[in-house]
Parts: structure tokens; sequence; C-alpha cells
């Protein structure tokens, strides 16, 4: 362990070093840090972009083109005909030697091609391990014919820390806003009154024929969710039993709204299930449809119909 920040009676504090305390602030990728014109590019001609003033961040190495100032670099014409992608880097080079570091723009020219352009390769290294190349893509120039058609910026720009502060303000009033409004849904919910159970008799039915239960009345006009349940008593051990919804007035005739089905397989039988319903009168009615396709006449018992309203 030594000390970093602190006088040793020599200069003692690395390139590297600094470049760990920035990685662990700003994180190990790749981004443009907010200043000047946060390094946008600004196509001249064909042949020339400028990159105007700006900071980078790359494996913690900052580089920089100065406020007031503009980089220009130097492309090479398309071709007549053809599609091609350049890509931009900002290339870190260290000399083995004299362990001098530098930073530069350059262009890695892709192939031309008649259609779909891939973007060229360029060295991918970390400065951090040693490396004595490190390639970061910064832009990609697209070419149709000898025209520059598009730059394309491919680095993210970094809020700061002010702007972090403002997003994480940002972030806790949307959270504190969901959890109010969660909050005023469960409350609504919990005010619209406890589930209602209606239990109806008994009904025999036969093979083919589908049986009634008597009518529920639901109190007001709104949204309901409906749970029923009927056992068959009887161990039939062929044919399909159904059970289904039928509302009274919303569909007009009485239209039946299947929510359980079973094939006969010599147990006695427990249908239930849910159905969403919505309805814009008062006092609507539904019933049970029972319905026996195959088998003996049995008899249904335990019929129930809960429901709740929710909206």
């Amino acid at each position: 362990m030594k000390i970093v920040s602190g006088r040793t009676g020599s200069p003692h504090v690395t390139s590297q070093q600094f470049r760990q305390m920035l990685e662990g602030i700003i994180g190990q990728g790749s981004y443009i840090i907010t200043s000047g014109e946060n390094l946008k590019p600004e196509l001249s001609s064909n042949n020339l972009l400028k990159i105007r003033s700006g900071m980078m961040a790359h494996h913690g190495c900052i580089s920089c083109v100065d406020i007031g100032t503009y980089d220009e670099v130097t492309l090479t014409n398309g071709s007549q005909g053809m599609k091609r992608i350049d890509l931009i880097v900002n290339r870190y080079t260290r000399n083995a030697e004299t362990e001098v570091e530098n930073c530069s723009w350059k262009v890695i020219q892709g192939k031309p091609v008649a259609s779909n352009p891939a973007v060229p390769a360029y060295t991918s290294g970390n400065l951090q391990n040693g490396d004595l190349v490190d390639e970061c893509p910064a832009f990609e120039v697209h070419y149709d014919g000898i025209n520059v058609t598009e730059v394309k910026s491919l680095l993210s720009v970094t809020d700061g820390l002010s702007g972090l502060s403002s997003n994480l303000v940002n972030v806790k009033n949307e959270l504190t806003n969901i959890s109010n409004k969660l909050t005023a849904l469960s409350d609504s919910i919990n005010n619209l009154g406890s589930t209602k159970t209606v239990k109806l008799a008994n009904k025999s039915s036969s093979n083919g024929v589908a049986t009634y239960t008597d009518y529920v009345t639901l109190p007001s006009a709104g949204s309901y969710v409906i749970y029923c349940n009927a056992t068959m008593s009887g161990t039939p051990t062929s044919g399909v039993s159904n059970l289904g919804i039928q509302v009274n007035s919303v569909d007009g005739t009485g239209g039946f709204h299947s929510v359980g089905s079973c094939s006969h397989n010599g147990f006695a039988i427990d249908l239930n299930g849910f159905y969403v319903l919505t309805t814009k009168v008062s006092n609507e009615k539904i019933r049970l449809r029972l319905y026996q396709n195959g088998g003996y006449a049995e008899t249904w018992k335990n019929i129930s119909v809960y429901y709740k309203k929710i909206l």
C-alpha cells in the first residue's frame, strides 16, 4: 500500500493512479464529459470534419479539444456508386521506451461496397492493463457515393454531478408520485366494499340439456369481478361438463360466457372460474348455466356466486 494524495518528498503520482481515481468517479467505459460543445461533429465538406470543443473519458484517460477551438479531421473521398462507413477513433498510444502517452484522432477507412457497408475494425485495448494502443470509437462517417450522408456520434454525454443530482431528485419525485397513486388505488379498491357471496340451490342436469340457476342481482352499474363454483356430485365416465355465466341485459338476449370446463374422468367434477363484467345498468342480473354432455342425470351442488365491484 502507498499514499497517492499526499506529500512524499518527491513526485510520485502516476497517470495510471490518476486514471484509477477517475474510473471510480466517472466509470471504466467511454464517455463525453459535459464540457464546452461536447465534441460536437460539424461537417465542413465531404473531405473535412470539424470536432468542436469538449472532453472525453476512455478507460479513465481524459483527453480534450480546448474550449474556443476545434480539431479538423481530413476525410477521404467516397467512391461513385458505392457505400462506405469510416470510423473516427480517439487513439491512445504509449511509447514503450520513453513512456510518453498521447491521444489523437485517427480515421479508419471502411471497405467500399454496393450495399450494406460494414464498420471497419479497430484496436480494442485497455491502456490501464498496459496496452500500448487503445482506440475508442467516437464517430461513424457514412458515405453514399461521393457524398457524406451522416456523421454519427457513438458516445453518450455524461450529465456531471449537478445533472446527476437533479436527475436523482426527479426520480425521487416520480417514485413519490407512483407511491401516492398506488396508495390511492389501494384505498379506492378497499372502499369499494367487501366480496358478496350468494349460495344457490342444487340443480339436476341431464345429458345435452342446459340447466340454469336462479338469477343473482348486482346492486349497481359498474365493473365486477365474478367468481362462480359448482360441483357435480356423481361420477360420470364420459362426456364434458361446462360452467358458464349468462348475463341478462348487457348482451341483449343473454350472452353466455364459459368460465370452466372439464372432461369426465370417473370423479366428481368441481368447476369454477372468473369473469369480469361491466354493466351500465343498475340491478343487472346474472345466472349460472350448467351443462352436461354425456353420462347420466346428475345433481349439481355447492353452487355459489362471489362478486366484488372494482370500478
